[in-house]
């Protein structure tokens, strides 16, 4: 496939993760592999151009005008690709100074360049400040239009920080101290094609290994910058290369632009999407939210299901229904009966229980759907009891410990097991043994997070956690976990976190929780309603990423294959 080709059947892989960005990056590889533009034998070749260098370099030494350049140590053996008959393996240290010097009176106006003056894309602009010559001339790199910086430093090198220096006042500057610089021996080099090198994927990918320095300050050597094989095609070819690029990255602009377009409609149509979802919850309307046009966040699209679940908007309401209040004094007799016998043990403050189920709501609630009541969690439930507050002591084998990490997005995970001994179980169980059916909150690192203990399973409570009970037969476990999943839960909790740094939940904020109760039988009807759209939003986002991924795929294999050049690397040390 051609290049062109390739462009014209961009709406293939459009979808695909970064499509413009590994476009541009094809696009810069190509042209230093002398893939891009045809050769042509009439213009000469690059081993003149280095020829030329060489009598250049001496000549401005020769009349005082060039320094002797300095010795640059080599940083390694380089892989060199085989390119074009016409073309020739040299260095930016053959056929440019390296950091060069200015000289102006201390009175001239000039332009200062700092790091955040020097553009990451290909094509960007410059933007200095006019400083006098004498405030810059020291202690900082100096410039002149028409050379070419390179940002060193992490990240900014792997970001791509570089340019040609353009519209400097009185064409002269200076900029931060992590440029590296090199100012091209006319006419050998145009400066845009040197930018374009600097700008290629392999010179980014191939300098951060030899980069240098502490964590956060790491650099790259100028024996790297320096010494790099420089693919050197004729100067006419030079200038066609950069002609093509300029043309390629404009269509890549626009293809962004279009992209950028194309996603302001595609999120307006799916606001609308969603607002018709949440006025009908049904499977039908869901599928259109994942039409081909544009799709919304499958996290987006379950935090709506569970907003509409606690909501009453999920199903209909059956005025048949024994209604949330009275489902709520079945659970408040039931809860006195089992505080009446010091459940779940001898040590619990029955008293104490029975005060903070007693608490009275706020003031100010929404208005619930019929048949729906406010109530809080320990009035709407058996139990809510904290853990023991201390690490656990591991074990290799025995009970499994369940700690925070265990608990992400309403399930339970079992990944990097800890267990605890029988005496540790016996100890750290002794407030409540947890039971399959449980629920159990995280109040830290991070809180609000939610799971069931699975059937089957014995399991001891870790740090920053509590277990909520359910009284049999009134609330559904897992309606009470989609409760507890809902996105604004957190601004019903009354006693609200705290921490300097990081904030937790205190167990009275999760026992006072603000739950909205349905009766039982909705309750019911709402856990099946969700688990039907969950689970078609799972199939859906199966279906979405396997499009994705092919798109990715595809885009992966066309730039394979107009990357490949076709001829294995050659070994090449650093100069000439």
């Amino acid at each position: 496939m051609k290049l062109d080709t390739f462009f014209q059947k961009f709406e293939l892989f459009a979808d695909a993760p970064d499509a413009v960005a590994k476009m541009r990056e094809l696009v810069l590889g190509l042209a230093v592999q002398g893939r891009l533009v045809e050769q042509d034998p009439r213009e000469g070749s690059g081993a003149a151009l280095l020829d030329i260098a060489v009598t250049e370099r001496i000549r401005l030494i020769r009349e005082k005008i060039l320094k002797k350049p300095r010795v640059i140590q080599p940083v390694a053996e380089f892989e060199c690709p085989k390119l074009p008959t016409n073309w020739v393996l040299t260095s930016l240290n053959e056929i440019t100074q390296i950091a060069p010097r200015n000289s102006a009176n201390d009175s001239t106006m000039a332009t200062f360049l700092p790091m955040s003056a020097i553009p990451q894309r290909y094509g960007g602009a410059l933007t200095g400040q006019s400083r006098s010559w004498s405030d810059i001339k020291k202690g900082f790199t100096h410039l002149a239009n028409s050379d070419i910086a390179l940002a060193k430093i992490t990240p900014c090198f792997q970001n791509g920080k570089s340019a040609v220096i353009d519209d400097l006042e009185n064409e002269i500057g200076a900029g931060t101290t992590e440029l590296h610089v090199a100012r091209p021996f006319a006419p050998v080099v145009n400066p845009h094609y040197v930018w374009i090198f600097l700008k290629s994927p392999r010179f980014l990918l191939e300098g951060v290994p030899h980069m240098t320095g502490s964590a956060g300050q790491k650099r790259v050597p100028i024996g790297y910058f320096a010494l790099k094989p420089f693919p050197l095609p004729p100067l006419a070819e030079q200038k066609r290369i950069v002609a093509k690029v300029d043309a390629l990255m404009a269509l890549c602009d626009r293809l962004e632009s279009e992209q950028r377009e194309r996603e302001t409609r595609h999120a307006a149509l799916a606001r609308a999407s969603l607002a018709r979802f949440g006025d009908a919850p049904t499977p039908a309307n869901l599928q259109f939210l994942f039409h081909k046009s544009y799709d919304i966040a499958p996290a987006d699209l379950r935090k709506s299901i569970l907003t509409l679940a606690v909501q009453g908007k999920l199903v209909p309401q059956d005025p048949e229904d024994e209604p949330a209040e009275t489902l709520l004094d079945r659970i408040k007799t039931e809860q006195n009966k089992m505080l009446n016998k010091n459940y779940p043990n001898q040590n619990e403050a029955s008293t104490q229980l029975r005060k903070r189920c007693s608490r009275t709501l706020p003031n100010g609630l929404d208005t619930l759907v019929d048949g729906w009541v406010w109530t809080t969690l320990i009035q709407s439930t058996l139990l809510v009891v904290d853990c023991h507050n201390k690490t656990a002591p591991y074990t290799e084998r025995g009970i499994r410990l369940l700690r925070t990490t265990n608990i992400r997005d309403g399930q339970l995970n079992l990944s990097a097991p800890k267990f605890v001994s029988e005496a540790t179980y016996e100890k750290w169980s002794s407030r409540c043994r947890p039971e399959p059916g449980d629920i159990l909150i995280t109040r830290e690192a991070p809180m609000g997070e939610v799971c069931i203990i699975p059937e089957g399973m014995q399991v001891c409570m870790g740090q920053r956690m509590m277990l909520i009970r359910v009284v049999p037969g009134t609330i559904d476990q897992k309606f009470l976990l989609y409760s507890l999943m809902d996105p604004s839960l957190m601004e019903r909790v009354q006693d609200k976190p705290v921490g300097a740094t990081v904030k937790h939940l205190r167990v009275g904020g999760v026992e006072t929780l603000l739950i909205p109760l349905p009766p039982l039988s909705e309750q019911r009807r709402i856990v099946a309603k969700v688990d039907e759209l969950m689970a078609l939003v799972d199939a859906l986002e199966t279906q979405l990423a396997a499009a994705r991924s092919t798109a990715g795929n595809l885009l992966e294999a066309l730039v394979a294959e107009l990357s490949a050049n076709g001829a294995s690397s050659t070994k090449r040390s650093p100069g000439r």
